[in-house]
This record gives structure tokens, sequence and C-alpha cells, in this order.
């Protein structure tokens, strides 16, 4: 049972279970009680149907912010306002949620690192990682992607699958990451994952330069945006997830074709992890 991730026996948890307790199952799978995160009210059919499609369009287009997905939606016929588009975005991680009015200029400040990256090419593995959150619709709901990316090779390094937005599966994915390689650059958004603390702190005890998008500008980090393009057309928009187990289990096989037999043209037609782990190309370009 230990082989298993945390979050992979949260979803042994059977909530309508009379005869065992959620507190006894916890015990058993080795889970903190109060870590456990159950949302005992679903969201309605109404809102996953929007939430599905906005996810769709912004994938399409993810330089539209929520004024032209809510005239897209209006379009479309959907009655839906900007208000209520802005806010699904900021629940799906569609724009990044920067700190708030309350807090000092200088504690935003120190939170937020520059962006590294402009005309700067990945020239070996390891080099530069880029992390970013994505939305995966179930039949019934959505879950949340949070994927490591080597820029040279295309290689996912490591990635974890929640049904919340809680900072805990974003440390727990580039722990995984770190106990494998170091990178040079690891670069990300300003959302409030990427800039708490928690996180920052876990790169510098690495020695990790920390980078990140300008405000707005989702295409700084275009090889992670390409990704989700790639996962969502290849694999979660062909299927209809009925729950996070089937989730789970689809999305692992599927990047692990990824990452060790999907041919990529920008690799001369290379698999991701032969050239991560061969190392041999000298210069890929976005």
């Amino acid at each position: 049972m230990q082989s298993l991730s945390r979050n992979e026996r949260r979803e042994l948890i059977d909530w309508e279970n009379r005869e065992l307790p959620v507190k006894t199952q916890a015990h058993l799978l080795s889970l903190n009680r109060s870590g456990l995160y159950y949302q005992p009210v679903p969201p309605s059919p109404q809102e996953v149907a929007f939430k599905h499609r906005i996810d769709a369009i912004y994938t399409e287009h993810p330089y539209y912010g929520y004024r032209k997905i809510a005239a897209q939606l209006h379009r479309e016929g959907h009655g839906i306002n900007q208000k209520t588009v802005a806010q699904y975005m900021r629940e799906m991680g569609l724009i990044a949620i920067y700190p708030g009015p309350n807090l000092s200029k200088r504690a935003h400040q120190a939170a937020v690192y520059p962006y590294l990256l402009k005309n700067v090419t990945a020239n070996m593995p390891n080099h530069i990682w880029g992390i970013d959150i994505t939305y995966i619709r179930l039949r019934g709901g959505w879950m949340y992607l949070v994927a490591i990316l080597d820029w040279y090779s295309r290689y996912i390094v490591s990635w974890e699958l929640e049904q919340n937005m809680q900072i805990e599966f974003v440390i727990e994915a580039m722990q995984q990451a770190l106990a494998q390689a170091t990178p040079q650059i690891c670069n990300s958004d300003q959302g409030s994952h990427f800039t708490s603390s928690q996180y920052t702190q876990l790169l510098l005890a690495h020695d990790i330069r920390i980078s990140m998008d300008s405000k707005g500008r989702a295409l700084d980090n275009i090889f992670t945006e390409r990704l989700w393009r790639t996962i969502k057309y290849e694999e979660v928009y062909l299927k209809d997830y009925a729950n996070p187990r089937e989730a789970r289990e689809e999305l692992r096989a599927y990047l692990r074709f990824y990452n060790e037999r999907r041919l990529h043209q920008a690799l001369d037609y290379c698999t991701p992890a032969a050239v991560y782990f061969a190392g041999s190309r000298k210069e890929l370009t976005p």
C-alpha cells in the first residue's frame, strides 16, 4: 500500500461505506484524516458544462481573457456574464491569482521573480524546467493536473493529479522531480502556488534559479502550453472519465506513452525519454 502515492490512497476512500468508518479507512491507508478533502455537494451540471467549454476555448486560444471567452459563449447561445466567467476561470487556474491589495508592495515583489528566459534556449536536459497546472474534466466534475516539463527534451519529469487546488500536490510533484534531477532554471507563471514561500524556498534550497512569466503572458511558458494542448486533444477530450480513479489510470497510461513512445517532430522524431536520458541533441528551439 505504501507504494501508492498519497493521492492514489485517498481515492481508495469509500465515503459511503457504513461498516468501515472513514477514520478507520484513513488509518489503514496511512492517511491523515484532516488531510482528506471531501465535497459532499457536487457542482451543478450547468457549472460543469460551462467549465468544460471554457477549458476547451482557452486550450484553443490561450491568449483569450475572460471577456473574449464570455463573448464566445454568448455567440454560442449561452447565457453567462463576464463576472461568472472570470470567477470560473480563477477556480480553474486559468487566470493567475495575484496577492491582493491588503498585502504590502514589498511583500508582493518579494514573491515574484523576473522572467529569465527571453532569448534563452534550452541546450541540455535539466537546463530549464517548466511547471504549470491545468484543468482536467471529468463526466460530472473536474480535477487539476500539475506537470514538470524538461524544455530541452519535452520529457515530463513528474506529475500529480488532484481534486482541489491546494499547494500540497504542487510541492509533492516538485519533490518527486527533484528526487530525480535538479534543473538550473525552473519557470512558472505568477500564480499563488508558485509565489508561495513553501514553493520558492524548496527551489532555492536546491540552488535553482526561479523564473516567472510576465504578468498576463501565458505564452512565456510556451512548451508547457503546448503540452496541455497535446494532452487534451490526444487524450482528455477523447475520453469521458467517470471518476478520479479512472482519470488517473488513463492519464498515467497516456503520459507514459507521451514520454516513452510518442515521436516528436521537434525532436527529430525521437521520444522525449530518449532525448532526456541521452542528452544528445545540441539545441532545441520553440
